[in-house]
């Protein structure tokens, strides 16, 4: 049973819902039918913004020309 996000056309409520095979999910503020679904963003293990630095004007962003070739410096 995947996990789906939808926004509700009626109510403007955003909400996650399991939906079974079959199954016309409805808002849980409202009970409308009048949905849109919407892009999912998923997670892959072991990826974080935490684990990733952010790229600096310090040689670190990984210039093909090698540090200190960045036009920041």
């Amino acid at each position: 049973m995947p996990i789906y996000e939808y926004a509700c056309n009626k109510c403007g409520q955003e909400f996650e819902t399991l939906v079974r095979s079959g199954m016309v999910p409805d808002c849980p503020g409202c009970r409308s039918t009048d949905l849109e679904k919407k892009l999912s963003v998923f997670a892959t293990p072991g990826s974080s913004a935490e684990a990733d630095p952010a790229a600096g004007p310090c040689g670190s962003c990984g210039h093909p020309g090698g540090p200190g070739a960045c036009a920041l410096n």
